[in-house]
Protein backbone atom coordinates (compact mmCIF):
# COMPACT_ATOMS: atom_id res chain seq x y z
CA UNK A 1 0.00 0.00 0.00
CA UNK A 2 2.99 2.38 0.57
CA UNK A 3 4.63 1.81 -2.46
CA UNK A 4 1.23 1.97 -4.31
CA UNK A 5 0.79 5.83 -2.38
CA UNK A 6 4.65 6.92 -2.93
CA UNK A 7 4.08 6.02 -6.97
CA UNK A 8 0.48 7.95 -7.22
CA UNK A 9 2.43 10.89 -5.62
CA UNK A 10 5.26 10.60 -8.14
CA UNK A 11 2.71 10.79 -10.83
CA UNK A 12 0.20 13.21 -9.00
CA UNK A 13 3.04 15.76 -8.83
CA UNK A 14 4.07 16.60 -11.73
CA UNK A 15 0.32 17.02 -12.54
CA UNK A 16 -0.03 19.60 -9.45
CA UNK A 17 3.35 21.30 -10.54
CA UNK A 18 2.14 22.09 -14.20
CA UNK A 19 -1.72 23.20 -12.73
CA UNK A 20 -0.17 25.34 -10.32
CA UNK A 21 2.35 27.10 -13.26
CA UNK A 22 -1.01 26.99 -15.43
CA UNK A 23 -2.96 29.54 -12.89
CA UNK A 24 0.05 31.25 -10.62
CA UNK A 25 2.90 33.53 -11.82
CA UNK A 26 5.39 31.37 -10.59
CA UNK A 27 8.05 33.04 -11.42
CA UNK A 28 7.02 36.60 -9.98
CA UNK A 29 6.03 34.73 -6.35
CA UNK A 30 2.62 34.48 -7.25
CA UNK A 31 0.98 31.45 -5.02
CA UNK A 32 -2.44 29.38 -5.42
CA UNK A 33 -5.42 31.33 -3.06
CA UNK A 34 -5.84 29.95 -0.38
CA UNK A 35 -9.14 29.04 1.78
CA UNK A 36 -10.78 30.49 4.32
CA UNK A 37 -13.63 29.84 6.83
CA UNK A 38 -13.67 33.69 6.21
CA UNK A 39 -14.63 33.61 2.45
CA UNK A 40 -17.29 35.57 1.09
CA UNK A 41 -19.22 32.69 0.92
CA UNK A 42 -18.98 28.93 2.96
CA UNK A 43 -17.32 26.00 2.63
CA UNK A 44 -20.52 24.02 1.49
CA UNK A 45 -21.52 27.00 -1.44
CA UNK A 46 -22.54 25.84 -4.51
CA UNK A 47 -20.01 28.37 -5.75
CA UNK A 48 -17.32 26.27 -3.50
CA UNK A 49 -18.33 23.14 -5.57
CA UNK A 50 -18.16 24.55 -9.14
CA UNK A 51 -15.01 26.95 -9.00
CA UNK A 52 -13.29 23.81 -7.10
CA UNK A 53 -12.98 22.21 -10.39
CA UNK A 54 -10.23 22.62 -12.59
CA UNK A 55 -10.81 21.02 -15.53
CA UNK A 56 -14.05 22.11 -15.95
CA UNK A 57 -13.54 25.77 -15.28
CA UNK A 58 -11.00 25.89 -17.66
CA UNK A 59 -13.30 24.95 -20.14
CA UNK A 60 -15.97 27.50 -18.90
CA UNK A 61 -13.33 29.88 -18.54
CA UNK A 62 -12.44 29.62 -22.68
CA UNK A 63 -16.07 29.31 -23.46
CA UNK A 64 -16.94 32.55 -21.57
CA UNK A 65 -13.96 34.87 -22.87
CA UNK A 66 -15.24 33.96 -26.44
CA UNK A 67 -18.77 34.56 -25.64
CA UNK A 68 -17.60 38.18 -23.87
CA UNK A 69 -15.75 39.50 -27.35
CA UNK A 70 -19.45 38.89 -29.19
CA UNK A 71 -19.92 42.38 -27.77
CA UNK A 72 -18.34 45.51 -30.00
CA UNK A 73 -17.87 47.25 -26.65
CA UNK A 74 -16.42 43.88 -24.36
CA UNK A 75 -14.08 43.37 -27.53
CA UNK A 76 -12.99 47.39 -27.33
CA UNK A 77 -12.17 47.62 -24.06
CA UNK A 78 -9.90 44.33 -24.91
CA UNK A 79 -8.43 45.53 -28.16
CA UNK A 80 -7.68 49.45 -27.24
CA UNK A 81 -6.81 48.91 -23.36
CA UNK A 82 -4.79 45.88 -23.23
CA UNK A 83 -1.85 43.79 -24.51
CA UNK A 84 -3.37 40.45 -24.67
CA UNK A 85 -1.70 39.79 -28.30
CA UNK A 86 1.51 39.10 -26.19
CA UNK A 87 -0.21 37.79 -22.76
CA UNK A 88 -3.07 36.42 -23.82
CA UNK A 89 -2.24 33.42 -21.27
CA UNK A 90 -1.52 36.54 -18.33
CA UNK A 91 -5.04 37.87 -19.08
CA UNK A 92 -6.75 34.22 -18.59
CA UNK A 93 -4.74 33.79 -15.66
CA UNK A 94 -5.59 36.83 -13.65
CA UNK A 95 -9.12 36.32 -14.53
CA UNK A 96 -8.96 32.97 -12.91
CA UNK A 97 -6.79 34.31 -9.99
CA UNK A 98 -9.93 36.81 -9.19
CA UNK A 99 -12.55 34.36 -9.34
CA UNK A 100 -10.13 32.26 -6.77
CA UNK A 101 -9.79 35.37 -4.77
CA UNK A 102 -13.44 36.47 -4.96
CA UNK A 103 -14.69 32.32 -3.97
CA UNK A 104 -11.97 31.35 -1.52
CA UNK A 105 -10.08 33.90 0.19
CA UNK A 106 -11.17 35.94 3.28
CA UNK A 107 -12.92 38.57 2.47
CA UNK A 108 -10.67 41.69 2.77
CA UNK A 109 -8.48 39.73 0.07
CA UNK A 110 -11.38 39.11 -1.98
CA UNK A 111 -12.72 42.95 -1.69
CA UNK A 112 -9.51 44.23 -2.76
CA UNK A 113 -9.35 42.04 -5.94
CA UNK A 114 -13.16 43.90 -6.71
CA UNK A 115 -11.67 47.16 -5.81
CA UNK A 116 -8.30 46.66 -7.59
CA UNK A 117 -10.59 45.68 -11.15
CA UNK A 118 -12.96 48.29 -10.89
CA UNK A 119 -10.27 50.88 -10.48
CA UNK A 120 -9.02 49.74 -13.93
CA UNK A 121 -12.29 49.78 -15.39
CA UNK A 122 -12.46 53.26 -14.30
CA UNK A 123 -9.77 54.41 -16.42
CA UNK A 124 -11.10 51.98 -19.45
CA UNK A 125 -13.08 54.46 -21.65
CA UNK A 126 -12.93 55.16 -25.42
CA UNK A 127 -15.45 54.64 -28.81
CA UNK A 128 -16.08 52.28 -31.61
CA UNK A 129 -15.04 51.95 -34.77
CA UNK A 130 -18.49 53.67 -35.31
CA UNK A 131 -17.96 56.63 -33.07
CA UNK A 132 -19.85 55.27 -30.16
CA UNK A 133 -18.62 55.70 -26.53
CA UNK A 134 -17.90 53.14 -24.30
CA UNK A 135 -16.93 52.58 -20.49
CA UNK A 136 -15.90 49.55 -19.18
CA UNK A 137 -17.71 50.16 -16.33
CA UNK A 138 -20.76 50.32 -17.75
CA UNK A 139 -23.63 48.80 -16.02
CA UNK A 140 -24.57 46.50 -18.52
CA UNK A 141 -21.59 46.15 -20.39
CA UNK A 142 -20.50 44.46 -16.99
CA UNK A 143 -23.34 42.38 -16.81
CA UNK A 144 -22.62 40.51 -20.04
CA UNK A 145 -19.54 40.41 -18.47
CA UNK A 146 -21.03 38.64 -15.72
CA UNK A 147 -23.55 36.15 -17.20
CA UNK A 148 -21.41 35.12 -19.88
CA UNK A 149 -19.12 33.62 -17.11
CA UNK A 150 -21.89 32.89 -14.71
CA UNK A 151 -23.76 29.81 -17.68
CA UNK A 152 -20.26 29.59 -18.95
CA UNK A 153 -18.55 28.08 -15.60
CA UNK A 154 -21.91 26.61 -14.65
CA UNK A 155 -22.47 24.71 -17.93
CA UNK A 156 -19.01 23.15 -18.01
CA UNK A 157 -19.72 21.83 -14.50
CA UNK A 158 -22.55 20.16 -15.41
CA UNK A 159 -20.88 18.39 -18.55
CA UNK A 160 -17.70 17.53 -17.00
CA UNK A 161 -18.05 17.11 -13.22
CA UNK A 162 -21.64 16.87 -12.16
CA UNK A 163 -24.22 16.40 -14.91
CA UNK A 164 -27.44 15.31 -12.20
CA UNK A 165 -26.93 18.80 -10.19
CA UNK A 166 -30.56 20.05 -9.22
CA UNK A 167 -32.49 23.21 -10.73
CA UNK A 168 -32.59 23.96 -7.20
CA UNK A 169 -28.28 23.82 -6.63
CA UNK A 170 -27.66 25.69 -10.25
CA UNK A 171 -29.78 28.86 -9.25
CA UNK A 172 -27.99 28.75 -6.16
CA UNK A 173 -25.03 28.70 -8.34
CA UNK A 174 -25.79 31.68 -9.98
CA UNK A 175 -27.29 33.29 -7.43
CA UNK A 176 -24.27 33.36 -5.24
CA UNK A 177 -22.33 34.75 -8.56
CA UNK A 178 -24.90 37.69 -8.22
CA UNK A 179 -22.87 38.37 -4.83
CA UNK A 180 -19.79 38.89 -6.71
CA UNK A 181 -21.77 40.44 -9.67
CA UNK A 182 -23.26 43.26 -7.53
CA UNK A 183 -20.08 44.08 -5.79
CA UNK A 184 -18.47 44.86 -9.21
CA UNK A 185 -21.28 47.28 -10.71
CA UNK A 186 -23.13 45.27 -12.84
CA UNK A 187 -26.49 45.03 -14.00
CA UNK A 188 -29.28 43.62 -14.66
CA UNK A 189 -27.90 40.79 -12.56
CA UNK A 190 -29.37 36.93 -12.90
CA UNK A 191 -30.39 35.05 -9.69
CA UNK A 192 -31.12 32.27 -11.37
CA UNK A 193 -30.70 30.34 -14.65
CA UNK A 194 -33.94 31.30 -16.31
CA UNK A 195 -33.04 35.21 -15.69
CA UNK A 196 -29.45 34.56 -16.87
CA UNK A 197 -30.53 32.90 -20.10
CA UNK A 198 -33.16 35.76 -20.36
CA UNK A 199 -30.40 38.23 -19.94
CA UNK A 200 -28.03 36.82 -22.93
CA UNK A 201 -31.75 36.41 -25.07
CA UNK A 202 -32.12 39.90 -24.70
CA UNK A 203 -28.29 40.74 -24.91
CA UNK A 204 -28.21 39.34 -28.93
CA UNK A 205 -29.15 41.89 -31.07
CA UNK A 206 -26.40 43.92 -29.91
CA UNK A 207 -23.93 41.14 -30.53
CA UNK A 208 -21.36 41.40 -33.64
CA UNK A 209 -18.57 39.02 -34.92
CA UNK A 210 -16.09 40.94 -37.44
CA UNK A 211 -12.17 41.05 -38.13
CA UNK A 212 -11.08 41.86 -34.39
CA UNK A 213 -13.44 39.57 -33.06
CA UNK A 214 -11.84 36.28 -35.22
CA UNK A 215 -8.29 37.88 -34.35
CA UNK A 216 -8.76 37.76 -30.59
CA UNK A 217 -10.48 33.94 -30.81
CA UNK A 218 -7.57 32.64 -32.81
CA UNK A 219 -5.41 34.32 -29.92
CA UNK A 220 -7.76 32.69 -26.97
CA UNK A 221 -7.60 29.49 -28.32
CA UNK A 222 -3.90 29.19 -29.31
CA UNK A 223 -2.15 27.36 -32.44
CA UNK A 224 -3.39 23.73 -32.94
CA UNK A 225 -0.25 21.68 -31.26
CA UNK A 226 0.34 17.91 -31.95
CA UNK A 227 3.17 17.81 -28.91
CA UNK A 228 1.37 14.93 -26.22
CA UNK A 229 2.05 17.57 -23.31
CA UNK A 230 -0.42 19.88 -24.93
CA UNK A 231 -3.36 17.70 -25.66
CA UNK A 232 -4.79 18.41 -22.32
CA UNK A 233 -4.82 22.22 -22.99
CA UNK A 234 -5.91 21.66 -27.02
CA UNK A 235 -9.17 19.69 -25.41
CA UNK A 236 -10.32 22.15 -23.48
CA UNK A 237 -9.77 24.82 -26.13
CA UNK A 238 -12.09 21.90 -28.33
CA UNK A 239 -14.39 21.51 -25.25
CA UNK A 240 -15.07 25.21 -24.79
CA UNK A 241 -16.46 25.97 -28.49
CA UNK A 242 -18.28 22.62 -28.08
CA UNK A 243 -20.00 24.21 -24.98
CA UNK A 244 -21.09 27.03 -26.52
CA UNK A 245 -24.94 27.93 -27.45
CA UNK A 246 -25.24 26.72 -31.36
CA UNK A 247 -25.40 30.99 -32.60
CA UNK A 248 -22.57 31.93 -30.87
CA UNK A 249 -20.73 29.16 -32.75
CA UNK A 250 -22.20 30.51 -35.87
CA UNK A 251 -20.77 34.09 -35.36
CA UNK A 252 -17.36 32.93 -34.38
CA UNK A 253 -16.92 30.48 -37.02
CA UNK A 254 -16.38 27.92 -35.29
CA UNK A 255 -17.87 24.25 -34.48
CA UNK A 256 -16.99 20.97 -33.68
CA UNK A 257 -17.93 18.40 -36.02
CA UNK A 258 -20.52 15.42 -34.54
CA UNK A 259 -17.42 12.62 -35.12
CA UNK A 260 -15.39 15.01 -33.22
CA UNK A 261 -17.82 16.12 -30.71
CA UNK A 262 -17.79 12.73 -28.61
CA UNK A 263 -14.19 12.06 -28.47
CA UNK A 264 -13.49 15.61 -27.40
CA UNK A 265 -16.18 15.27 -24.72
CA UNK A 266 -14.66 12.11 -23.66
CA UNK A 267 -10.96 13.32 -23.43
CA UNK A 268 -12.11 16.68 -22.27
CA UNK A 269 -13.88 14.34 -19.46
CA UNK A 270 -10.96 11.83 -18.73
CA UNK A 271 -8.55 15.16 -18.13
CA UNK A 272 -10.94 16.48 -15.57
CA UNK A 273 -11.34 13.10 -13.88
CA UNK A 274 -7.73 13.00 -13.51
CA UNK A 275 -6.90 16.50 -12.79
CA UNK A 276 -9.56 15.75 -9.54
CA UNK A 277 -7.37 12.65 -8.84
CA UNK A 278 -4.29 14.11 -8.65
CA UNK A 279 -5.58 16.93 -6.54
CA UNK A 280 -6.88 14.41 -3.91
Amino acid sequence: MAHRSRLADRVKTPIRRQVIRLFNDVDRGEAPVQRSDQALFHPDSVIWRVHGDVGSMMVGGVASLLMQMLHPAVLAGVWDHSNFRADMHGRLRRTARFIAKTTYADRAIAQAAIDHVRAIHGRVTGRLPDGTPYRADDPALLAWVHVTETTSFLAAWVRYGEPLMSAADKDRYVADMAVIGEAMGADPLPRTLAQARGIIQAMRPALRADARTIEVARLVLGRPSLRARDLPQRLAMEAAIDLLPDWAQRMHGLSTSAIERPLVRAGTFGVAQTLRWAFR
